[in-house]
């Protein structure tokens, strides 16, 4: 009986892992000095992985004022910032361009998680 139960626990475990459960990242484009991105940084990222959205798409933080990472050659690069681009398996499903405030934020980047594949969670 023992010996039947273990797939499937192990099965169970491994359908529910974290590092499993995501393929999707949120970008936040970001460059020294930057006031929009200050604000962001108070009003939205201490929450950012408490939340469902969060978990969801972990922040990565990317300053354009630095080498552009190699594994994200194919992401087009913005002047402006901040920027977030929601990636999905390395690939880009969108971007929001700015920063103006936490309600906007919520409800664009809503939007944008909305294009990701259903999450069977």
């Amino acid at each position: 009986m023992h010996r039947k139960l273990l797939p499937a626990l192990v099965m169970a475990a491994t359908a529910f892992s974290p590092a499993l459960a995501t393929a999707a990242e949120l970008l936040m484009l970001e460059q020294p000095g930057c006031a929009w991105c200050a604000r962001f940084n108070a009003e939205i990222a201490p929450a950012w992985p408490k939340t469902d959205e969060g978990r969801r798409a972990p922040l990565r933080r990317v300053d354009i004022t630095m080498p552009w990472p190699e594994d994200l050659v194919d992401v087009r690069k913005e002047r402006f910032t901040p920027t977030f681009v929601l990636m999905e398996d390395g690939k880009e499903v969108g971007r929001l361009i700015g920063y103006v405030g936490d309600e906007f934020f919520w409800f664009r980047i809503g939007e944008l998680l909305s294009k990701l594949p259903a999450d069977d969670s």
